[in-house]
């Protein structure tokens, strides 16, 4: 029916052949009307009960959009939760969409309202925690660490609220010279979860913010349920500056708490966190500094004592005493060598004398020296032999002064 009237509306209308307004509106109301009852949760932000009035006015919020809806009921209906519901109140509605013609304007029909009680919150809230832990969106090595000394901290926080002043005020008695840059913001009922996710964005954007803190204190379920939704836990895990979660108290735990990368008791444990105390600083340099000159003290008293254990030494006492011990040693040793090698050598000239003598005695010119002489042929050979010679052959005698020629006679010898 909805495709029909829309091909109605876009085949029989043109420029030159529009529709009327009223026309259109009846054609919306129609396709309106076809829709069944629903169910639809979402926060009361606007409530009117005029005395006398038979019908009773609502505002219907989505808390994590910008998005409203008009919600109408008889007065018996509202009357039945008058008593437990409020503006801000979180409720599931059992609705008719309605169309309003005259002014085109589209509300809700309620038939019934039912509070959403704490335990039904409770039990969305987990549901939710499961399904985001299963993302990943909670965990321990997704968590950035916090800067030692932040320059400049992003705070997100109510407008002149306590968790305000406890941060301020314990982080400046910490380090003195911290700086903040505060965004004031609303942190309960319909405005507070886009106008926290607005602020974090904000200081994430500014580079010059090292840490943002998101602050707020103590309070029912319902009013810490805007740091639970779902849009600011993905807001918080997207941010590149880390995020500190002081929310509550102690017992309070929203998902704020587990999606930060820090979290923080309270406001005032959040101060103690992000800035470290200049006094105990100071007192960790000082106990640093006396630390470091034990330690020099303690090493340049262990070298002394080594040094003047090296220079008790005899060695060191008396330097040149080595060397002169190596010294005798040495001469010692060169006149050993020169005692041996003097005998070595009476000894080889000793036997040389001898073998000289030998040599001699037994040498040709020592037997020629004696009278002898040796008669060799004319090619140089020496006769041995009478048999070797003929006669009248020319041979050369030679005796221990010289040499001379005889000739060879045959004939005995007179």
């Amino acid at each position: 029916m909805v495709a029909d009237t829309l091909a109605v509306m876009a085949v029989n209308t043109s420029a030159e052949a529009p529709i009327p307004v009223g026309e259109v509106s009846r054609l919306i109301g129609g396709w309106i009307d076809r829709l069944g009852a629903i169910w639809v949760e979402g926060q009361i932000t606007q409530l009117s009960r005029r005395p006398g009035a038979g019908v009773v006015f609502l505002t219907l919020r989505d808390p994590s959009y910008d998005i409203s809806l008009t919600v109408t009921c008889f007065r018996a209906v509202f009357d039945k939760i008058a008593d437990t519901v409020t503006e801000g109140a979180r409720v599931v509605v059992h609705a008719k969409p309605e169309w309003y013609a005259p002014r085109g304007q589209l509300s809700l029909r309620a038939a019934e309202i039912r509070p959403v009680g704490v335990g039904e919150l409770l039990a969305r809230l987990e549901q939710l925690k499961k399904a985001l832990a299963a993302e990943g969106l909670f965990a321990a090595d997704r968590k950035k660490a916090l800067p030692f000394l932040p320059q400049l901290i992003g705070l997100v926080c109510g407008r002149a609220s306590a968790a305000e002043r406890d941060v301020l005020e314990n982080a400046r008695l910490r380090w003195p010279a911290v700086r903040f840059e505060v965004r004031n913001v609303a942190v309960q009922g319909v405005h507070a979860v886009p106008q926290v996710i607005e602020a974090v964005k904000e200081l994430d954007a500014l580079p010059e913010v090292d840490v943002i803190v998101v602050a707020r204190g103590g309070g029912s379920v319902e009013d810490l349920l805007p740091f639970s939704d779902e849009q600011l836990v993905r807001a918080v895990a997207a941010c590149r500056t880390p995020v500190v979660s002081a929310i509550g108290h102690e017992p309070d735990s929203p998902l704020l708490d587990l999606v930060a990368d820090l979290r923080a008791s309270t406001p005032t444990d959040a101060a103690k966190k992000i800035v470290p105390d200049v006094g105990e600083e100071l007192m960790r340099v000082q106990q640093l500094r006396e630390r470091a000159l034990r330690s020099v003290h303690g090493l340049l008293d262990r070298e002394e004592r080594g040094l003047a254990a090296a220079l008790a030494r005899p060695c060191m006492r008396e330097p040149h005493r080595m060397v002169d011990e190596r010294a005798e040693r040495i001469t010692a040793v060169l006149e050993r060598a020169r005692r041996c090698l003097g005998h070595l050598l009476d000894r080889a000239d000793s036997e040389l004398t001898h073998t000289q003598a030998r040599v001699v005695a037994l040498s040709p010119a020592a037997t020629l020296r004696r009278g002898y002489a040796v008669l060799q042929h004319p090619d140089g050979s020496v006769v041995r032999a009478a048999e070797e010679v003929a006669e009248g052959e020319e041979l050369r005698a030679r005796v221990s002064e010289g040499e001379f020629r005889v000739r060879v006679a045959v004939g005995p010898a007179e």
